[in-house]
Formats: structure tokens, C-alpha cells, sequence
């Protein structure tokens, strides 16, 4: 966690003495104002927050990944999906860790090394999890068909908001205004959009899994207790992205407006 607010810090005081001339003692400090400030500050506050987050979520996997369980990640999501009558939904093993995902394209749940094959309370909350997106893209899930929709403007926006951004601050620097930067700031907020409509996606999944294992009989309380417990960090690590994305919106929206309240 130290090291991931470190390399935070470091990322954007860098970024912050390169793009606007500030330099602590100069006469340069004023050139953003203290608004810009608590932009700066807002980022460093969202990577801390970012880290421990990430750092309880994968404190709590390892730890119930510990735990057994009555069935492996695979055999719980085909009970699950079996029992919701979506017996077109494939199970699929993915490589690596912490790469279970549902894909709505062609209708799989996908399974990381650590959750497909291994009985453990982990395995069975993530595996659960990751067939609530199943049942929500079945059952038309509103939120969730609204993220889907956004993804071709998002695709769009990642590409091009931060490089349009970059181009419009170099030509705020020269004086020429702040029109670019306006349009690469309103690219980039897409994926701020995408980060908050992703909020109730991950949580109602969350929920749908919490529900399914208990009415199923699967999970005793302690490991219903467990499932919950590493589905709420797991959850907070999209609230964490939606607060750096939100920070770094503000952050240049400030540097903006500080810029042309001096034109």
C-alpha cells in the first residue's frame, strides 16, 4: 500500500511541475491558483484510498481463499446458472488472477486460475459473483445495459480524452485558449460516466451472488459471512477507481477554469 501511494505521489507531482510551471518557492506558484491545489490534493487523497482498498481486497481473497467450500468456482457457477435456467451460458476457465469476468458477447463466465478449479469460500464468492452479471444481462438489468451501451463512446474517449487534454493544456500554456482542452476534458469524463454506472453493476451482482448462496444451502453462515466480507472489498475497488477518475476530472476542470478566469 506505502508503495502504491509513493509511485501516486510521485506520478502526479511530476505531472503537476511539468504542465504548470509550478515550482514550490517560485514565483510560478500562483500560476494554476489554489484551486489546482486541492485538484492535486483530491488525486493524492483518491490514490491513497485506492491502495487500501486494493490492499484489504486482496488481504480478504487470500484469506478465504483458505477457507474450503462444498464446491470449486466452476461447480458453483453451473448450479447457479442451471438453477436460473440460463443453460446457454457457458463456464469458462481464464489465465491468471483476479481475471474472472462475465462477457455479454458470447454469454460466458470466465474463471481465473484461483477460482475455477479450487473449493474454497473465495472461489465460490467470486465465481457467484461473476454469474449475477449472467442473470442481470438475462433479465435486462437496467444499469447494466446502460454500461453496455456507453462502451463505444468510453472506447472512444480513453483513446482520445487524454491526448486531446494534453494538446489542449500545451496550447492553454501558449495562450491560444481553452476550446481543446475543454473537448479532451469532456472525452476523458466518459470513462468518469463508465466508472460511476459500473457502481450499482458490481454491487447488485454482489448482491444477487450473497442471495443465491444462501437460499442454496451451499454456504454455511460463517461462509456466507466470509463471501459477503470479500465481495464488499472486492466492490470497494470500483468505488476507488470512480473516486480517482471523478478526482482527476475535477483536477483539470479546475486547472481550466483557473485558466480562463485570466484570459
Amino acid at each position: 500500500m506505502t508503495e502504491f501511494f509513493i509511485t501516486t505521489l510521485a506520478q502526479y507531482a511530476t505531472y503537476y511541475t511539468e504542465n504548470t510551471g509550478y515550482i514550490p518557492g517560485s514565483a510560478h506558484m500562483g500560476m494554476y491558483g489554489g484551486a489546482t491545489l486541492i485538484g492535486l490534493g483530491l488525486i493524492l487523497l483518491a490514490g491513497l484510498i485506492g491502495g487500501i482498498v486494493q490492499s484489504r481486497m486482496r488481504a480478504s481473497m487470500r484469506e478465504f481463499s483458505t477457507t474450503s467450500a462444498p464446491l470449486t468456482g466452476a461447480q458453483v457457477a453451473r448450479r447457479m446458472l442451471a438453477q436460473y435456467g440460463l443453460h446457454d451460458v457457458q463456464v469458462t476457465h481464464t489465465p491468471g488472477a483476479l481475471t474472472d469476468h462475465y462477457n455479454p458477447a458470447n454469454r460466458t463466465v470466465n474463471l481465473s486460475d484461483s477460482v475455477y478449479a479450487e473449493a474454497t469460500v473465495a472461489a465460490m464468492a467470486v465465481a457467484a459473483h461473476e454469474c449475477g452479471h449472467a442473470i442481470q444481462h438475462a433479465q435486462g438489468y437496467a444499469w447494466l445495459k446502460m454500461r453496455s451501451e456507453l462502451v463505444p463512446l468510453v472506447n472512444i474517449g480513453s483513446r482520445l480524452g487524454q491526448f486531446v487534454l494534453m494538446i489542449g493544456l500545451i496550447l492553454v500554456a501558449s495562450g491560444t485558449g481553452t476550446t481543446v482542452a475543454w473537448i479532451g476534458l469532456a472525452l476523458f469524463a466518459t470513462t468518469t460516466l463508465f466508472a460511476l454506472v459500473t457502481l450499482p453493476v458490481e454491487f447488485d451482482a454482489s448482491r444477487r451472488a450473497l442471495a443465491w448462496m444462501e437460499q442454496s444451502g451451499l454456504a454455511s453462515r460463517a461462509m456466507h459471512g466470509q463471501a459477503g466480507t470479500a465481495l464488499r472489498w472486492a466492490a470497494m475497488t470500483y468505488v476507488a477507481a470512480a473516486l480517482s477518475s471523478i478526482a482527476m476530472l475535477v483536477y483539470y476542470a479546475l486547472m481550466l477554469l483557473n485558466a480562463r478566469s485570466r484570459e
